[in-house]
């Protein structure tokens, strides 16, 4: 039997802090979080369960290059591979974006493929954690979405607003299941 929850994306270029925010919408610690970019190269999902609605939610690696570049960084393209993946599978995208960063580049052209999938897309101007950096918010309405969130993902600031929006069209749903437990023997003969 096939799950047929809908699926939650985040994507956005490498190091956005996409990795942090699921972790803090699944509720654990499942992605590597860290500052050096690249950390994150497959796609990572889970279950998540948010206000009555149950989805998966699907990590991307990160966009790490422009549509015209090429690269030789075989892992760089396998991780846009991903992210084209589940971009594709999605009923929701939610873009991060580094407010400590601006507006790259490499923000704009994922912005501009997003707007043409015709998912809703929701975005998440990240690393707001303190008043001073509120003000470079306003920058990335050059990105073109009708609702930008603040968040500092991870210390979960405006991450409630951006996933109940975010889910919104997304059903409610009777409990999760539990995940059936692994069971696994571990035979052979003695000191081996």
């Amino acid at each position: 039997m096939q799950d047929s929850r809908p699926i939650l994306a985040i994507v956005g270029r490498p190091n956005v802090g996409k990795s942090a925010l699921f972790n803090r919408i699944v509720g654990r610690r499942i992605s590597i979080v860290h500052e050096e970019s690249g950390v994150t190269r497959d796609r990572v999902s889970a279950m998540a369960r948010w206000d009555e609605k149950s989805f998966e939610v699907v990590d991307t690696g990160g966009i790490a290059f422009m549509d015209d570049e090429k690269t030789d960084d075989i892992l760089a393209g396998a991780s846009r591979q991903q992210a084209e993946i589940a971009i594709a599978m999605a009923a929701a995208i939610i873009q991060v974006v580094d407010v400590t960063a601006g507006v790259t580049p490499l923000d704009l052209e994922i912005a501009r493929k997003l707007r043409t999938s015709g998912k809703p897309v929701f975005l998440a101007v990240n690393k707001v954690d303190n008043p001073s950096r509120q003000s470079g918010v306003g920058e990335f309405s050059e990105l073109g979405f009708a609702q930008t969130f603040s968040i500092a993902a991870i210390h979960g600031l405006g991450v409630q607003d951006l996933v109940e929006t975010a889910t919104a069209s997304f059903p409610v749903t009777a409990e999760v299941e539990a995940p059936r437990p692994v069971k696994i023997a571990i035979v052979g003969r003695p000191n081996v």
